[in-house]
């Protein structure tokens, strides 16, 4: 039995229809779309520049006041984080270690996920020593190595606690230190390093001995006044601290 064939269809009848009843929601999806690829377009080519535009002026930046224009004209771009590690490299030259300390943190908090914010924590460590602010720059070494164990940094921020730790006499806890680096940097130069930093800190004591050697009862010295009784030998002279002996009845 023949079967009936399904009814033509006029795929451009179709297509035109389509079109004539979504065109308002079809031109406005396009013209959305061309926006945001012009916006982008934009946004790359003023980005480049205004990169560029830094880059440039920061290449001729020589003083704390060059740094400075960098940072305020051009605070968002690659140049402009720059910016602010040389500024306060500038101030430390002139010994203003807060103010060196202060534009660090500021990098810092603007460029949180920065590859060089160990290095900027490394250098307000330093500031802190140089200002005499030893258990301040001890606590950012120690947190620094804690937080960023991968960064080259690390090993420096390390062994520079063991200097601060040796100077505080805080000899065990230079030699943990010392040995965490042997340990951790075993591949680096940091290693012979750490070994001698080992070897000039005094022997570790054991607590035992340290507390002194203890003496049994039976051989301590007697107490002033007190009387030692010592039994006489047979035949042998009489002791002079035992009691005379009573006559017998």
């Amino acid at each position: 039995m023949p079967t009936a064939t399904p009814p033509s269809r006029d795929a451009a009848l179709e297509a035109h229809v389509f079109w004539w009843k979504f065109k308002a929601e079809i031109t406005a999806a396009i013209a959305i779309v061309l926006l945001a690829v012009a916006g982008f377009a934009i946004y790359r080519f003023y980005g480049s520049q205004r990169d560029s535009a830094a880059s440039a002026l920061l290449s001729t930046a020589k003083t704390v006041q060059d740094y400075q224009e960098v940072i305020a004209r051009y605070a968002n771009t690659p140049a402009g984080a720059s910016a602010y590690l040389l500024l306060a490299e500038e101030q430390r030259k002139e010994k203003k270690f807060t103010d060196a300390n202060a534009t660090l943190q500021t990098f810092v908090a603007r460029n949180p996920d920065h590859e060089f914010v160990p290095t900027a924590q490394m250098a307000i460590a330093a500031n802190l020593e140089s200002m005499g602010k030893v258990d301040e720059a001890l606590a950012v070494y120690q947190q620094l190595a804690a937080k960023y164990p991968k960064n080259f940094n690390a090993p420096l921020a390390l062994m520079s606690e063991v200097s601060l730790l040796k100077a505080k006499n805080r000899t065990e806890e230079a030699r943990r230190v010392c040995e965490k680096v042997m340990t951790d940097y075993r591949d680096s130069f940091w290693m012979a390093e750490a070994a001698r930093q080992l070897r000039t800190l005094p022997a570790s004591v054991p607590p035992a001995l340290a507390a002194g050697p203890t003496v049994p009862p039976l051989l301590a010295a007697p107490s002033p006044g007190m009387s030692v009784s010592v039994e006489p030998k047979p035949g042998g002279p009489p002791n002079p601290s035992a009691p005379p002996n009573k006559p017998r009845n």
